[in-house]
């Protein structure tokens, strides 16, 4: 389901990263003294300057030099039309994505056997949460094996750890608990983004390993699917990626796609630099920009047209297991007359019916369908505030938040489905 207003669709990561808005600067440290995080809406693209530089665990710069990098032009594209889209294909790798919006194409990429899927939100540092409920259903052996798992935003960015279960919940857990902004973004004047990501592709590079590529491999070639969608911002549709497919090519070129793609996927329009893609169609080479895939949606689960219009075509899922990486209640918070705050207040709002408005429609599809609903999310209850950017402290109690719950067996609500008996009477 497409948002109207991209900005408030891509800035479901930006809300979670915990990017702080600022209250008042210090002219000699440069530092950006912030107001506590009530809320999600208070912390919201201030791109707060200097943050990442600050940070305790400050990174070394690439070799290009900020200034140099803030005076350069933006590079020219090679021009390309809406045919040579359709005909587009990763060099060497034919078949390993295709359009999110179609049904048919989705269908034919999934495994032939039935069984439980895991949905991915958006959601930045709040996907604490989400690894703590994937680690705490380990822990109480209550874990399904999921045939297909999907992941938006910073749910791509957990998706791979969550597909491939237990034996990557250490890895899991470390990249929530010990991840800080330093890790993520610098700030930067580019001319295509307001911040720099190359301390996260620093931190893709070491965390995909050949290793985790060749494991992923290995359950694709059982018929699991882990999926992965980004916003193609040239055709303005979303793109699901076959990262299975991806890992079982091999090889160098298949592990530093699989990081592009990751990286991609958290890159939040006009926020974070776009990603391009080198592909070829007939004989010619050229480059799509790839974003987040949150422009779209917050969470994946299927096509538009199977959640809205029944349909004949039955999808090889028994349970959906949906985590939403937010809360869905509205919060009171007085709004400050700043731009920051005001704009704040309105991605909350947007974000939290966006959610509402998904799992309104998945809901109705699974109950026509006869497939059972279960969705975790933050709870309302919950109130520990960030004073910094990845906040350790409230990463941390989202993650327990998330692990307890998993463990004590109240982190999905559950929508039971419709009777498959009734359903073969119908029939």
């Amino acid at each position: 389901m497409r948002n109207p207003v991209i900005t408030l669709a891509a800035a479901a990561f930006v809300v979670g990263l915990g990017m702080i808005a600022p209250k008042a600067s210090d002219s000699q440290s440069g530092l950006v003294q912030s107001a506590p995080c009530a809320d999600d809406s208070a912390c919201v693209l201030s791109v707060a300057r200097n943050v990442a530089h600050h940070n305790k665990r400050t990174k070394a710069r690439p070799a290009v030099k900020q200034q140099d990098q803030a005076k350069a032009a933006p590079p020219e594209r090679i021009p390309y039309t809406e045919q040579d889209r359709e005909a587009a294909i990763v060099p060497g790798m034919p078949g390993v994505r295709f359009w999110a919006d179609s049904l048919g194409a989705f269908s034919a990429a999934l495994p032939p056997d039935r069984g439980p899927w895991l949905v991915l939100s958006s959601g930045g540092s709040t996907g604490a949460y989400g690894a703590g409920v994937l680690c705490g259903l380990s822990e109480a052996g209550k874990r399904p094996e999921f045939s297909v798992v999907t992941g938006v935003s910073i749910g791509a960015l957990i998706a791979p750890y969550a597909f491939l279960g237990r034996k990557y919940d250490d890895q899991l857990r470390d990249n929530f608990l010990n991840l800080t902004s330093a890790d993520v973004f610098e700030d930067a004047s580019r001319p295509d983004s307001l911040v720099d990501t190359w301390p996260l592709k620093d931190y893709l590079a070491k965390r995909v390993t050949p290793q985790l590529i060749a494991d992923i491999a290995v359950e694709h070639k059982k018929g699991r699917r882990l999926f992965i969608l980004t916003a193609d911002l040239d055709s303005e549709r979303p793109v699901i990626w076959n990262m299975g497919a991806i890992a079982a090519h091999g090889g160098d070129a298949a592990r530093d796609l699989f990081r592009q793609i990751l990286l991609a996927a958290s890159a939040i329009p006009g926020v974070f630099p776009p990603v391009l893609i080198n592909v070829e169609a007939k004989g010619r080479a050229f480059q799509e920009m790839h974003a987040d895939g949150g422009v779209f949606g917050p969470f994946f689960a299927a096509p538009p047209s199977w959640l809205i219009e029944p349909t004949s075509e039955q999808l090889p899922v028994s349970q959906f297991y949906v985590i939403v990486h937010s809360k869905l209640v509205p919060e009171f918070d007085q709004a400050r007359m700043e731009k920051i705050s005001i704009l704040g207040r309105t991605i909350s709002a947007a974000i939290k019916a966006g959610a509402e408005a998904e799992l309104a429609l998945l809901s109705a599809a699974a109950k026509r369908d006869g497939i059972g609903l279960n969705v975790a999310y933050v709870d309302a209850s919950f109130n520990v505030q960030a004073q910094t950017s990845f906040d350790h402290k409230v990463m941390t109690a989202l993650f327990n938040l998330g692990l307890q719950q998993a463990k004590s067996g109240t982190a999905f609500h559950t929508q039971n489905p419709a009777s498959a008996a009734e359903r073969q009477t119908k029939q």
